[in-house]
């Protein structure tokens, strides 16, 4: 799979990528590999409306999705940003209930709700517990035809998408270059140029009428499809759809559509940007490309997964691994409902030149026309979107969801199922055919982005919240009728009943010791054909040398960067042509290797799992070359006031102790770290009497064990000793720090403190008063901070229960003149938590909140593995899976209570400012006298001061 890009990776949850979201893929994959069609019912009402249903009786839950027509491309003339406006605005009152009612129906009975635009679609989905399907089928109904927009929801939401952009775009390192510069580049006169999530100018131009149109446009039952899959009663779906949407009427009015052209390109361009804390230049290279239902997609898709997927793709390993003058590439294939761009690019090293990355990469493009690709490598490249593909079918959503994308982009489901075959068939030959067609060397733009620092003194402003480029939209005709107003209380429809609950079936892992020592976890969950396998050592960063922080990390990240005689490149080649792909890293407690891949192929990706592990190579060229990497990533994440934060805080909360440092190292201490260093880790604690093995997914025990005692039985424990871990004993001193980080979009507020240990007996009391505060959208700080006021685009609170006590702490991201306000309102909501006991119905609503969300994560191999693995690195048993919903649902709320008062002390937390500090200083000053300011410049995170002496 494609890394998670940390460059742009803050804007992911605008708009999902289209590009392989689709259903998957594979060339002659491997036995076993096929991807299974999704059985779906289509039919449509007489309204226009489209509707599809997926039958699956193995899970207890439902997802409810609706797909609108309408995405960012359809934005009025002057409004950029509308459509993700308008998508904020859906979750509001409707005739018949009032704001947020969507989160009591959904988050507080176990589900999950969330929306995304994209530039060709918005889409809304739920997944719930399978009886409360009736009652969102009548909610989605209700804010399709009924959607109640006030003034006061309407200026709140508002400020909510500004600090979103702040978040996603101004405070973000790369969120200029992906957001605003791409598109505007790219594209001339095509809607698609302006930026999806808007700019502060065209929202603040935005009206209340506008929202009004806008809905009567576009939110018509003739623009949408309703797809919904999970365990239900086909016929009794049938009549709730008749009865809640059957009624909407269709309007007379055409929907009006983007007809812009986009012209071809008549020759090369290029592209200066800058932008303010930019640690690193970058380059992105964009062709036109066709829509998405184009016959060349699927050779698009491939050649796209052959430049940027994995370890063992072009990209990576020329730019990255071979001559590393990149931190980081990537590439897609975006490929929307009218023609779009192939994309590739990468982020420079350090030290490394723009012109370097962009020869390198423009090379790397010229091989794909030249010459076809070798058929080892397309078959890899193939087997990867299978896998993919099948990770997707894991779950209800992501059924929903492949229909989704093929109905959006394509307007036709049954391109979800045969797309799999059309790619296939993909030959080399067809990849370098559209290698030549799309990607010509007389049709790139090159985006040449830097920092404001290298601006030439001509060179204009970043476009950073200016009014969007003028495009010919479709204009928005005034609304005909009354607005819908929201009736009193006497006269509104209730919502449905709820139905009998469906019980969940959870797996029943089995486990043995090997001889070793290892402990051996296997549990079957799934009947598609996929299997993960996590290997745990049960010792992490809490064992780095003093002044040497990410040492564990390091050494786990060098895992599969060559090991038992294999080179880093052969071990990539080796997963990823199985269908596989290997991670690894390590945590405060253990440190993990998670390997996905084909069920059939598991036989042979386990023993290279298990070289990883034991015989890892540590070359000193694989050694220097991830130090540089993660020196790279670094520079990035310290211009980011989230990363920040985070970091200082577990400096500051556990000074002095084993968790008193970064994870994953500083730059001064992963310098400092040798070879030896990491032989000596790996010698010290990576034992089989110190580790656990977990497979899940399609593998019976049986099985696993088999595999596990081939793979890891021969693997003599030491002699010596096991050194115990060192205990964390939490005693600094609380403090507050502002971090100075001048030109940043946004400040990070954090309150930290020390939290609990997993085995404590007051967990299950800790994570309900953790979900009361801060756990989901309905939660204390973020019903304040945000819903309310409108002052973050989200705010929360964690409760990391660790080997020993570990780590709570509330973080909310605000537009730098807000931090104080949001300060003093966290503080309020702590001090309120522990001053009265929440009522039983927040409570309640809370706890299937924690329960919903632990059961979806449980649907997927991954998710159970990381469940397991969790357990016995905490040594928990293994049943307390099957109880764990009750152990939740029996705490009460002056239990909670209790813990707030004991342990979410706001006298004990550090407070942790990280921003523009000449905007919010003088108000922080006044309150807290004796803080301590530091410049981002002078931050020293091996030091418990945090500046050098």
């Amino acid at each position: 799979m494609k890394p998670r890009l940390f460059a742009c990776a803050a804007l992911a949850v605008l708009a999902f990528a289209p590009g392989l979201a689709l259903a998957g893929p594979a060339a002659a994959p491997p036995a076993g590999a096929a991807v299974p069609p999704i059985a779906f019912h289509e039919r449509t009402l007489a309204n226009g409306l489209k509707v599809y249903s997926v039958l699956d009786r193995t899970t207890p839950n439902v997802s409810i999705q609706v797909w609108y027509s309408v995405g960012s491309k359809d934005d009025p003339p002057g409004r950029s940003g509308f459509a993700h406006l308008f998508e904020h605005m859906m979750f509001k009152a409707t005739r018949d209930f009032p704001a947020e009612t969507f989160d009591r129906l959904t988050e507080d009975v176990g589900g999950a709700n969330n929306a995304s635009t994209a530039d060709d679609f918005t889409e809304y989905h739920e997944t719930v517990p399978a009886n409360q399907l009736q009652r969102l089928l009548w909610a989605e109904a209700e804010r399709m035809s009924a959607l109640v927009v006030d003034q006061a929801n309407f200026a709140s939401e508002r400020d909510v998408v500004k600090e979103e952009l702040r978040q996603r775009v101004l405070a973000a390192p790369y969120g200029r270059l992906f957001a605003l510069d791409l598109p505007e580049a790219s594209f001339k006169v095509h809607p698609y140029k302006r930026p999806g999530i808007g700019s502060i100018a065209d929202l603040d131009a935005a009206t209340l009428q506008d929202v009004r149109a806008f809905h009567e446009t576009y939110y018509r039952p003739d623009g949408a499809a309703l797809i919904v899959a999970g365990n239900f009663d086909q016929a009794q779906l049938d009549a709730w759809v008749d009865r809640y949407f059957g009624p909407i009427a269709r309007p007379d009015r055409p929907i009006p559509r983007v007809t812009a052209v986009e012209p071809p390109r008549s020759g090369p361009g290029v592209y200066q940007a800058y932008g303010p804390n930019v640690p690193l230049p970058a380059v992105a290279v964009t062709w036109l490309a066709p829509a998405r239902s184009s016959p060349d997609a699927p050779a698009l898709l491939v050649l796209d997964a052959i430049l940027s997927t994995g370890d063992s793709s072009r990209l990576y390993r020329s730019l990255v691994h071979d001559q590393q003058v990149a931190a980081e590439v990537f590439s897609e294939a975006d490929l929307r409902e009218q023609p779009g761009l192939m994309i590739a690019g990468a982020i420079a090293a350090g030290g490394k030149t723009l012109d370097q990355v962009q020869a390198a990469l423009l090379a790397q493009v010229a091989r794909l026309r030249d010459a076809p690709v070798a058929a080892a490598e397309l078959e890899r490249a193939k087997n990867q979107l299978v896998s993919e593909a099948l990770h997707e079918r894991e779950t209800a959503e992501g059924k929903a969801r492949a229909l989704g994308y093929a109905i959006a982009l394509q307007h036709d489901a049954d391109r979800a199922n045969d797309e799999i075959a059309r790619l296939q068939a993909v030959t080399a030959a067809d990849v370098q055919r559209v290698a030549r067609a799309y990607l010509p060397a007389d049709g790139r733009m090159v985006i040449r982005y830097q920092a404001d620092s290298a601006r030439p003194a001509e060179a204009p402003a970043a476009p950073a919240a200016g009014p969007s480029p003028p495009v010919p939209a479709p204009a928005l005709e005034p609304p005909l009728g009354p607005p819908a107003r929201l009736l009193p209380p006497d006269q509104r429809q209730p919502p449905p009943p709820a139905g009998p609950p469906v019980k969940a079936i959870l797996p029943t892992p089995a486990e043995r010791t090997l001889k070793n020592g290892l402990r051996v976890i296997v549990a079957r969950s799934s009947a598609l054909p996929l299997v993960t396998a996590q290997f745990t050592v049960r010792t992490g960063g809490a064992a780095d040398p003093a002044g040497k922080a990410g040492t564990a990390d390091l050494a786990a990240t060098l895992l599969d960067k060559g090991a038992a005689g294999m080179s880093a490149e052969q071990i990539a080649d080796a997963i990823e042509s199985l269908g596989g792909s290997i991670q690894s890293g390590a945590s405060w407690d253990g440190a993990q290797v998670t390997l996905d891949v084909l069920a059939a192929n598991l036989p042979r990706a386990l023993p290279i799992l298990a070289k990883v592990v034991r015989q890892p190579t540590f070359a000193p060229d694989e050694l220097e070359r991830q130090r540089k990497q993660s020196l790279d990533e670094l520079a990035v994440e310290l211009q980011e006031p989230g990363a920040i934060s985070r970091y200082v805080s577990a400096v500051t909360v556990f000074a002095g102790t084993p968790y008193g440092h970064v994870l994953g190292g500083t730059p001064q201490s992963l310098r400092r770290i040798t070879r030896e260093d990491v032989l000596a880790l790996h010698r010290t604690y990576y034992r089989p009497d110190n580790a656990v093995l977990v497979l899940t997914g399609d593998i019976t025990p049986e099985q696993g064990f088999a595999l596990a005692q081939a793979a890891f039985g021969d693997w003599a424990a030491p002699e010596a000793p096991l050194p115990a871990p060192q205990p964390v004993r939490p005693r600094a001193k609380p403090r507050v720090i502002v971090v100075d980080l001048p030109g940043t979009g946004q400040a990070a507020v954090s309150l930290a403190a020390p939290g609990i240990a997993r085995s404590d007996r007051r967990f299950y009391p800790g994570i309900v008063a953790n979900g009361v505060l801060g756990g989901g959208y309905s939660s204390r700080l973020n019903t304040e901070i945000r819903i309310k006021r409108g002052l973050s685009y989200g705010a929360g609170s964690g409760l990391d229960a660790r080997r020993f006590p570990g780590l709570f702490v509330a973080r909310v991201q605000t537009k730098n003149e807000s931090a104080p306000e949001v300060l003093e309102l966290m503080l309020g909501e702590l001090r309120r938590l522990r001053a009265d006991p929440a009522a039983p119905q927040e409570v309640e609503a809370r706890e299937a909140a924690i329960t919903g969300a632990y059961g979806r994560n449980l649907e997927t191999a991954e998710g159970l593995a990381d469940t397991l693995s969790s357990y016995a690195l905490q040594s928990i048993p293994l049943g307390e899976m099957q109880v764990y919903d009750e152990k939740v649902r029996a705490v009460t709320p002056q239990e909670a209570q209790a813990f707030a008062d004991q342990v979410l002390d706001p006298a004990r937390a550090d407070i942790v400012v990280v921003g523009d500090a000449g905007k919010f200083l003088p108000q922080l000053k006044a309150r807290y006298p004796d803080l301590e300011v530091i410049p981002a410049a002078r931050l020293d995170l091996d030091s418990p001061g945090l500046t050098a002496p």
